[in-house]
């Protein structure tokens, strides 16, 4: 009894830890999914509601959840300060949320490159620069979809299996 016991807590650890390892698959593609939606609310706030970057990031941070609502409302805290230029502000958010998102590197540089531009350019300029932010993160979507579809289902599988390998080799 204390056996069966053991191993079905094995294997629910071995479970659980691959349903962990495979959860950056599946966070990843949502949350350039909630970058790209707060890009084109940013877009529409600065160009046809002329609000203020402070304002639309806080409503940005609202609508959203998880650390890319996090992202708007630190860059919003940093803008508050008026301590650094918008670009600064923006790397320091982004610096700040980075380690809690399931977002690589290439992000990182995209919305890095996207923030060296807020507020230094007019407003045709700066929809340019989001409409070039949004085209380079929906390719990044695509291919963090590709990496879920292939990926996250054989990591999740690989916890279970190596439970049952432990369980065997225990026995």
């Amino acid at each position: 009894m204390l056996k069966l016991l053991g191993a079905v807590l094995i294997l629910a650890a071995a479970t659980w830890t691959g349903f962990e390892m495979a959860k950056p698959f599946r966070d990843r593609p949502k949350q350039i999914r909630q970058l790209l939606a707060a890009l084109q609310s940013l877009e529409a706030e600065i160009m046809y509601g002329h609000t203020p970057l402070l304002q639309a990031s806080k409503q940005i941070a609202h609508q959203l959840s998880g650390p890319i609502a996090s992202l708007f409302q630190t860059f919003a805290e940093q803008l508050e300060k008026g301590s650094a230029s918008a670009g600064t502000a923006w790397e320091d958010s982004l610096e700040k949320v980075w380690p809690e998102t399931a977002l690589k590197k290439k992000e990182y540089e995209i919305l890095r490159q996207f923030g060296e531009t807020l507020g230094r350019h007019d407003l045709i300029s700066q929809q340019k620069h989001i409409k070039l932010a949004l085209t380079h993160l929906e390719t990044e979507e695509a291919e963090a979809n590709l990496a879920q579809a292939k990926n996250e289902k054989m990591v999740k599988s690989l916890g279970f299996l190596s439970g049952l390998l432990l369980i065997l080799l225990l026995m």
